[in-house]
């Protein structure tokens, strides 16, 4: 009996080590580059201009950066090296007023605001004058409940992550709906489906990159709008973990010069990249107080040297990371 029992608790220990290295083998890859390292940091917690209440969206051109101060209901511009610049919007629901500003997006000068909690995309020009506004409360095509992230088409036209009602909206530069990703209300783990989408990109080809943020993944759509790919541990199926390549809450995506996909991985406190396909290359960040490290990271952003640009949600700074050989 007891050789018996030795017998079956060895071969048990050799199943399970046999299945924990066919998943390593699978779905935990190793880093193709080197990680990036802090070179700037700013910010810290208030209501004074230059400090922030829980930072939450990021957008970088050229010379300047564009950061949600979230709780303080304005949006603060920086020059990429720190410096105070201006700031717009203000707290409440009136048009130009701010309830929530969450992922950001900049096209032909225009600064475009996901507003959380107004239900909108509240649009202003990056000098901060308040433009138009896109969208109203509701679950109708072209109504939003709680938007997230919004990306701008050469068009003109807006795609939408529409957070609350689980689906990505295609809208016409006047709001006008043309399509959407995802069942209205409905949460699902296949392709195509969402659970809470946090932000959206556009490729270099134009394609359609999805924070699809509790599936704990990345969704990627073709310019034309078919499913294309997923990844974020074992097939892409709303597992998370902390090994690389897996998430813990998808928040924001950005897309590099050179077509790579930047994701901020929340709840692992870290930022990670990957090429086009999907293919693991590096993360960076941590839990901590240090630069270099994250107490959730938010949103990122790439400026278009390569340097990445991300918020540090509670630690209510912006960290600014490069590669080691730019240093």
């Amino acid at each position: 009996m007891r050789r018996w029992l030795v017998r079956t608790v060895l071969t048990l220990g050799t199943l399970l080590a046999g299945v924990a290295l066919l998943v390593w083998l699978l779905w935990i890859p190793s880093a193709q580059e080197p990680p990036y390292r802090v070179v700037r940091t700013w910010g810290e917690q208030g209501e004074q201009l230059g400090q922030f209440q829980d930072p939450t969206g990021i957008v970088v051109t050229q010379a300047e950066v564009f950061v949600s101060d979230s709780r303080n209901g304005r949006i603060q511009v920086f020059s990429h090296q720190g410096d105070f610049q201006r700031s717009i919007g203000e707290p409440g629901d009136d048009p130009g007023q701010l309830g929530r500003p969450m992922n950001l997006a900049i096209h032909e000068g225009e600064l475009y605001v996901a507003d959380y909690w107004n239900d909108r995309i509240s649009i202003f020009n990056v000098q901060g004058q308040y433009l138009r506004q896109i969208g109203e409360s509701g679950s109708e095509p072209g109504q939003l409940n709680a938007p997230g992230g919004v990306a701008v088409a050469q068009d003109g036209s807006l795609y939408i992550a529409d957070f609350h009602n689980h689906r990505v909206q295609h809208l016409q530069a006047d709001g006008t709906f043309i399509k959407q990703w995802g069942i209205t209300g409905s949460v699902g783990i296949a392709a195509s489906q969402f659970n809470y989408p946090s932000d959206v990109a556009l490729s270099l080809e134009g394609g359609l990159v999805v924070a699809d943020g509790y599936n704990d993944r990345v969704q990627v759509f073709s310019r034309s709008g078919e499913f294309v790919h997923k990844w974020g541990g074992p097939l892409g199926m709303n597992i998370f973990g902390p090994f690389p390549g897996w998430f813990a809450t998808v928040t924001s995506v950005a897309i590099g010069p050179r077509g790579n996909v930047y994701v901020a991985d929340f709840y692992n406190h870290r930022v990670q990249k990957f090429d086009a396909q999907g293919r693991f290359l590096t993360a960076f960040g941590g839990q901590g107080h240090q630069p270099g490290q994250f107490e959730y990271v938010t949103a990122v952003a790439v400026a278009p040297n390569g340097s990445v640009f991300a918020t540090d949600f509670g630690n209510h700074r912006v960290m600014v990371f490069e590669p080691p050989t730019e240093r």
